[in-house]
């Protein structure tokens, strides 16, 4: 099955690749090349659904038929500094922050709070857009965010959050290892189930 992700986020199109192997997994940038879409909802769930619905009425416009598009909005919560990133994750230091600059905002806020390690959880929210049908479906990973980096693996605040029941930050486990439990695996799981049922 072709999917288009509505995503621009190299780290995202690599993993839902790795997740969903017997798929062909393409940006929408490879059709439709660069389209700016405005994050402005309140919920991953809203931001998610706003991705997909944008990317699908382009491609359509384009007179693709039959396409499938899969938007995912996800982010951390960490309960002790107001639920923030949340949906700000990916510019939380700002619009078009790094990974690192992110992160670094992330120790910033801990360490302002004297946070060591805190209660923290990972959301995902995946969104399908099939022959104008809209179906969206969520998954978490709950652990701990520390107050320094550790680690090279993943993306995103992997090198900060210790997953539960583990004694390593996602920057330090394998892909094999987090994929069998992370939030994006969870609610991927879960849209094959919805895949399954109407295609």
């Amino acid at each position: 099955m072709k999917i288009v992700l509505a995503s621009g986020n190299k780290g995202k199109i690599k993993e839902i690749g790795k997740l969903m192997p017997n798929d062909e997994v393409i940006a929408f940038k490879d059709i439709l090349g660069d389209i700016e879409i405005v994050e402005d909802k309140d919920t991953f769930k809203g931001n998610a659904i706003k991705k997909a619905k944008v990317i699908y009425d382009e491609l359509e416009k384009k007179g693709y038929k039959n396409h499938l598009v899969i938007s995912d909005d996800s982010g951390l919560t960490v309960p002790e500094l107001n639920n923030e990133p949340g949906i700000y994750s990916a510019r939380y230091a700002g619009e078009n922050a790094s990974d690192n600059e992110n992160n670094e905002k992330l120790i910033k806020s801990l360490k302002e709070k004297n946070i060591k390690r805190t209660p923290a959880y990972y959301t995902a929210c995946i969104a399908i857009v099939y022959q104008g049908n809209i179906e969206t479906v969520h998954g978490w990973m709950h652990g701990e965010v520390i107050d320094e980096q550790s680690g090279n693996e993943g993306f995103g605040y992997d090198p900060l959050f210790i997953p539960k029941g583990f004694d390593k930050t996602l920057g330090q486990l394998p892909h094999e290892v987090k994929k069998e439990f992370s939030h994006r695996s969870k609610a991927l799981n879960l849209a094959k189930k919805v895949l399954d049922v109407i295609i």
